[in-house]
């Protein structure tokens, strides 16, 4: 390690050495009890003399967790007004200047309103970290960015508000709140998580049993990814391991593209590994002969793999399998994602003779090959 990266190592440990803890707890879905345990929690800490104050809660007007925000000490949130209304949100700045040991802010994924400072509140959470305040914040499994297709495909329902799956790999304590299927269900029932007007509709759309197991998977699947990144970060091995780096390979395809993306995403936050997005371009998709609409997809797509932790490698290229091999070389590359074939980028590589190439080249090297449908 040259001089230069010795001191920026040094630094970074200096500051993250001053920054906040953030403890998040991850649910499945709405009504699960997420704000009620970050409630109890802070009467816990209360009671043992650790100065700490709510941000913001949103009780959703459940009586319960209402009733437990009596005798916590409560920032006010800051009043906007917006299209005629008026509006709260969490005061970033009140809460820095009371500089509280804990600070309780809910709905991690919450997209503030128009004229705020940052435009997500786990911006504000991340201000908030940066000035050496611990926060303990929540959020449901469905608003993380890389799982928002498969979301998609188990609720039929596209989730808007989103966080990056690096907001939740900052997290110093990543909690479940589980309850099962028929816990949950019967909550919905008893009016403890919509109104009573709202429940059959409910019932017959998110809150079907199949979703509620299968996205209670996810949040299971999700905190345990955490748990063994932190072991294996935080606790000295003896045996050498081979340390994961992923390389997506994509097209200028939209749909392909970013099913890949997120995929590798995946995959790489639960080695806890260093991954790259390659895009070639070929003399066909030069700047002044790729259609706009591709160009603009592939642009949306880079800036989404940049958001979940990618390094963006983008060059220009004859032969794909070539540049893959290439990339594969100098980055150390130990797994190769590409998407399921389909007629544009896989008759590319299957028709060139040096496929071969590649995969004699992932033969020797102990490179794997993953193809995500």
């Amino acid at each position: 390690m040259d001089d230069r990266k010795s001191a920026e190592y040094f630094l970074d440990l200096i500051k993250r050495s001053k920054r906040g803890k953030f403890k998040l707890y991850i649910g499945m879905s709405a009504g699960v009890g997420k704000s009620y345990r970050m409630l109890q929690e802070a009467h816990s800490l209360l009671r043992n003399g650790i100065d700490v104050k709510i941000g913001y809660i949103e009780t959703h007007k459940r009586k319960e967790t209402q009733e437990l925000l009596e005798g916590l000490p409560v920032i006010p949130r800051r009043k906007l007004f917006y299209k005629g209304k008026e509006l709260q949100e969490l005061d970033v700045q009140a809460v820095i200047n009371q500089r509280p040991e804990v600070v309780i802010v809910d709905e991690l994924a919450h997209t503030n309103i128009e004229g705020s400072k940052n435009e997500k509140r786990w911006q504000d959470v991340c201000d908030i970290l940066d000035e050496g305040i611990n926060v303990i914040s929540a959020v449901n499994i469905q608003h993380i960015e890389s799982l928002n297709e498969e979301i998609k495909g188990i609720t039929g329902v596209e989730v808007k508000e989103r966080i990056p799956d690096n907001v939740v790999r900052q997290a110093d304590e990543v909690v479940n709140i589980d309850l099962t299927a028929e816990e949950l269900i019967n909550r919905l029932k008893e009016g403890k998580i919509y109104d009573f007007a709202k429940v059959d509709a409910a019932l017959r759309n998110f809150f079907k049993n199949e979703n509620i197991l299968q996205l209670r998977e996810l949040a299971l699947k999700e905190v345990a990814a955490q748990v063994q990144r932190k072991v294996e970060t935080e606790i000295v091995q003896n045996r050498n391991l081979r340390k994961e780096k992923f390389l997506a390979c994509i097209s200028s395809n939209e749909k392909t593209a970013r099913t890949v993306i997120r995929k590798t995403a995946r995959l790489a936050n639960y080695y806890n590994s260093k991954w790259y997005v390659l895009y070639v371009q070929t003399p066909k998709e030069a700047a002044d002969k790729i259609a706009l609409d591709k160009q603009r997809h592939l642009i949306n797509n880079l800036k989404l793999a940049a958001e979940l932790g990618g390094e963006i490698i983008k060059i220009k290229g004859k032969n794909i399998t070539k540049s893959i091999i290439q990339e594969c070389e100098s980055r150390k590359v130990t797994t190769v994602c590409i998407g399921k074939p389909h007629i544009t980028f896989m008759k590319i590589i299957f028709a060139t003779d040096t496929f071969s190439s590649l995969l004699g080249k992932l033969t020797t090297e102990n490179i794997d090959l993953v193809i995500l449908s």
